[in-house]
Order: C-alpha cells, then structure tokens, then sequence
C-alpha cells in the first residue's frame, strides 16, 4: 500500500470513526478477491465501563485508494459507523434474525464487490451465513450475492459501507422465498440482487411488505434470539436502520412497537435496546418452532410423482 494513500485513507478512517463514537483499534493491508491489496479497519468502542462490549470489534475493507472523504460518499460513510457503533454494544453484532425465525450470524464477506469472472456482466460479493441457534450443527451456506450493472448505477459505491445493508438484506430475502440452502458442506449459492428490489420513484429498497402484526412477531423473534439465547439476556439494538429497511419501516416504528411489547412484560427496554424477559423466554417451544418450520422450508422437495412416472411431460 502506497505510503500516501494509506495516510490519507487512515486519517480520513480514524475522523469518521471518532465522529460515529468508534475508536480505530488496528489497520492492516488484505487482498480482494483479485488479489488488488485494501485497507483492512478493524474499529471498536472506546473504554466506558461495558467491558463485553470492548472486547468487540468491527472490521471494515476498503479498496486501498477509496476516497471517500467527497461530498456524496462522506454522509453515507458516517452513517454507516454510526450505526455499527450501537450494533456493537449487541451481545453478537453479527448476528441477525429473518422473517420466517432463523438466526443468521454474517460473515467471510470478502469486499469489495468484484466483476464476474464468468464474463457475466455483473459486480460480486462472496460471504457466508451461519444457523446461529446456539447448536453445534455447522449448518451453513456460503454466497455469491450479484448485482447487475444496471443495479450498481445506484449505488454510490461499490464498497462496504455503501452496500453491506442492501446485501444482507437480499440474503434474508432470499433465505425468506426459499432460495438458500443451509448445509454442512457445498458450493457457493447464488443471491441475485435486481432492481426489482429498488424503487426509483421512492429512492429506496424495498424488500418486503410488512404489517404491524408482522413486524412485531419479527421484534420478538429478534428479541428472543439475539437477547434471551445468544446474548445471555443483554440488550439488542430495536432502532437498527438495517431491520427498517428489511421490513419496510421506520425506526421509530420500531421503537414504538417495541415499547408496546414491553408494556405486555415480553420486553425490558432502555432507550433504543431491549432484552428479553422469562415470559418472552416461555415461549421457547413457539419459537423453536419456527425455526424447524423455516429451516424445512429453505430444504429442495423431490416430486414424488416424477420418481412415480406419473407426471405430464
């Protein structure tokens, strides 16, 4: 890495940081996909008594020329630390819920997205998910989310700030429709990410219709995974921007529903975190439910009438 560059590039790093409540724990040169070298961030909380949260770090990878210290990246870069500073003080902040009542834990997302190499005109990402139910099961699915070229015109960049919500959020979508696998071995699955999922007229993504019924049974299932199971009862961020837009909400919305839940004793809430309660744990059997009924649903069904013969051809 250029001397130069990387100066410019940390120093732009450690202001947005400090900015966003973020301290810049380490810096370290890596490699993308095509082996051009980035600039590997890994960022933490400073000291403020939560030693669990501390000890927790965001790793952040940017190509090693990213300049984003512009007008029409600074904003959205800022944003981006800010919200990972309070996903930090979440027991696991890797950590994720779909619709359907799987816990997902996110990572190996090797950025930033690089060309196909298929010769497909698209931009790629590889990851992997992870059944994050406290198991030693090593059920898994590793990704190749794309984007066409058409859908990265709408993206201010092709990095990690400007792209890790988007992505997940496809991720969960796709797990949602029954489109990814969770195995214990096997190739990378693929995770289309269209226009389909973008509204020009609105100026932002949509991924799913939700109804305030939906969107609180999501908040308890969040809760109830992430907080009671994962998190050995500590609290869970409810105002995360990245759950809005995978719901098609608000934050407040978020909150407010949360605030409803707690008022039922399922939630402890304390500003915009909630843990929670023995009577939302009670519920072990629902959710345990859930997650067996989703996880069936992500398995391929065999037609048995085609192993019959007795299909039309």
């Amino acid at each position: 890495m250029a001397p130069d560059l990387k100066t410019s590039l940390v120093a732009s790093i450690e202001s947005a940081a400090e900015k966003a409540g973020l301290v810049l724990v380490s810096v370290s040169q890596g490699a993308d996909f095509n082996g051009r070298p980035t600039a590997v961030f890994n960022l933490g909380l400073p000291p403020d008594g939560n030693t669990d949260a501390i000890a927790r770090s965001l790793r952040l990878e940017l190509s090693e020329n990213f300049d984003f210290d512009r007008p029409n990246l600074l904003p959205e870069m800022e944003a981006h630390l800010a919200a990972e500073a309070k996903r930090l003080r979440n027991p696991r902040p890797e950590c994720y819920v779909t619709l359907g009542g799987l816990p997902l834990a996110f990572g190996k997302f090797q950025w930033p997205f690089h060309q196909s190499t298929s010769g497909a005109d698209t931009h790629i990402v590889h990851g992997e998910i992870q059944l994050a139910d406290g198991g030693t099961h090593n059920l898994h699915a590793k990704l190749a989310a794309s984007v066409t070229l058409t859908f990265a015109e709408i993206v201010p960049a092709m990095e990690q700030p400007y792209a890790e919500t988007f992505v997940y959020n496809a991720v969960r979508k796709t797990i949602d429709m029954g489109q990814l696998e969770f195995v214990k071995s096997g190739n990378r699955q693929p995770v289309p990410i269209t226009t389909r999922y973008y509204s020009r007229w609105q100026k932002k993504f949509i991924f799913t219709e939700t109804d305030d019924q939906e969107r609180m049974r999501y908040l308890l299932i969040k809760v109830y995974w992430l907080s009671g199971v994962l998190g050995e009862n500590k609290p869970v961020w409810i105002a995360d921007p990245r759950d809005a837009q995978y719901l098609n909400t608000s934050e407040a919305e978020l909150l407010r529903m949360a605030g409803d839940e707690a008022g039922e004793g399922l939630l402890v809430l304390d500003g915009e975190f909630a843990a929670a309660t023995p009577a939302l744990m009670a519920r072990a059997a629902e959710y345990q439910a859930a997650l067996d009924a989703a996880l069936d649903f992500t398995k391929p069904k065999f037609n048995e009438s085609m192993r019959s013969g007795q299909a039309n051809m």
